[in-house]
């Protein structure tokens, strides 16, 4: 049990965190209105594999650079690359807020993924809560309406794919360090972005979107730093609930950058999916029997992915 003080701290750390997430997604969707998906992410994991190594290097965990090639690795990879071309891709053409939300609903699908892989069983609170999560998502994507577009589906594949990724997260041996992983996870989704890209026509790379894609890079080592941090000392079920504050920040960004503001029933559904999503979590904390608890090394190992997905 952490102190007040280390709660306080990781609390700080966390919503620094999230703030640098939502920028990076801020300057990746300034720098998708001219790269088309496969180029912006590509071009984004390489930056952020030169940083990945130096960070492998600096850690002194070099010498486990092998562990990269574990099966549990390389599955978590391709989840992850996948979740990121999904979501570049409906980045470019959602709403900041809009995307951001539908990405909150992931511990929703965690727990009904466990639900249905018989690796949690659910009593009828968390029920009731997924149900009004769920509920939460129709009401943002509105399927049937002129909101509803190919984007939409797409962003919810997104999300699918991270819950999967995180899944497999919880699978990976403790002796693996978070930087390996980060760095396996940033050349997958490199190689994937770029194999991707091939069906592209790829935009001249000297302009200033490629400024947004360094900086992007930048911002998310950063904010990898800044969670690492968070779940060092703090308490996981007290700080986690803090990247809800995500959803706040892509308004506010959205509505700088871009002049979007959410109607009265898009903060309705993202209502329902936070008010769900912190339920969910503060069940799995209080029950003694869940599967779905995790330790500070997993959920550092889940977080510290140098953000090259959603």
């Amino acid at each position: 049990m952490a102190s007040a003080a280390d709660n306080r701290r990781g609390i700080a750390f966390m919503l620094a965190a999230v703030t640098l997430f939502v920028c990076n997604d801020t300057f990746m969707k300034l720098a998708r209105e001219v790269y088309p998906p496969g180029q912006a992410l590509a071009l984004r994991a390489a930056f952020a594999l030169l940083i990945g190594i130096a960070l492998v290097f600096a850690a002194g965990e070099g010498d486990r650079l092998t562990m990269a090639l574990k099966p549990h690795v390389v599955l978590r990879g391709l989840l992850e690359a996948g979740g990121a071309l999904t979501f570049s891709w409906s980045l470019g053409l959602l709403p900041l807020a809009t995307i951001t939300t539908i990405n909150m609903a992931t511990p929703l699908i965690i727990v009904a993924l466990a639900v249905a892989l018989r690796i949690e069983a659910v009593g009828w609170r968390r029920t009731l809560a997924l149900l009004v999560g769920f509920v939460g998502v129709l009401i943002v994507v509105r399927p049937g309406t002129d909101t509803f577009s190919a984007a939409t589906i797409v962003a919810l594949i997104s999300v699918l794919l991270t819950a999967c990724r995180d899944l497999t997260t919880r699978t990976i041996g403790a002796e693996v360090p978070s930087t390996v992983v980060s760095l396996t996870t940033t050349i997958l989704v490199g190689l994937v972005a770029a194999g991707y890209g091939l069906t592209e026509i790829w935009q001249p790379l000297w302009r200033i979107e490629l400024v947004y894609l360094l900086l992007a890079a930048l911002l998310v080592t950063l904010g990898t730093f800044c969670i690492i941090s968070a779940f060092r000392r703090a308490d996981v079920g007290v700080i986690s609930q803090y990247r809800y504050a995500a959803v706040v920040l892509a308004v506010l960004s959205g509505y700088l950058v871009w002049g979007d503001v959410p109607d009265l029933i898009a903060v309705l559904g993202m209502f329902l999916i936070v008010a769900s999503g912190l339920y969910t979590m503060h069940r799995q904390r209080v029950k003694p029997d869940s599967n779905l608890k995790i330790d500070r090394k997993q959920a550092v190992a889940t977080s510290a992915d140098m953000k090259t997905g959603p």
